[in-house]
């Protein structure tokens, strides 16, 4: 599977809300760092961040563009909301090893109506 494809089929198991399904997309030693956030090693810590995020807000991926170099693809999204943020995905033996997205945290957390850490404000 290429990258690219790699990335639509990724989509569709986060926008299924499958915290299982889209942990399976991943190596077991890689690394999702979410700018806004920490961090996070490992295939089951990436589970358990998708798990929680997916009982936290209701989520929904709208590819805008997916771009591909290599082993590497590029993912610019928006929401039905219209929160936008793009994604960078390192891809070794059709699994993800490493990946980096970019959006605004305090405004995902206001449009969620979620609790904004002090820290945040």
């Amino acid at each position: 599977m290429s990258p690219k494809e790699l990335i639509f089929a990724w989509v569709e198991a986060f926008n299924e809300g499958d915290a299982e399904k889209i942990a399976n997309f991943y190596a077991s030693d890689a690394v999702n760092h979410q700018v806004a956030n920490e961090p996070v090693k490992g295939k089951q810590a990436i589970h358990d961040m998708f798990a929680s995020e997916f009982a936290n807000a209701e989520m929904a991926c709208i590819v805008e563009n997916v771009f591909e170099d290599g082993e590497w693809a590029i993912l610019e999204w928006k929401d039905p909301i219209g929160f936008r943020g793009c994604g960078f995905f390192q891809i070794r033996e059709d699994l993800i090893v490493f990946q980096r997205g970019y959006w605004d945290k305090l405004s995902f957390l206001k449009a969620h109506k979620l609790p904004i850490p002090q820290s945040a404000t």
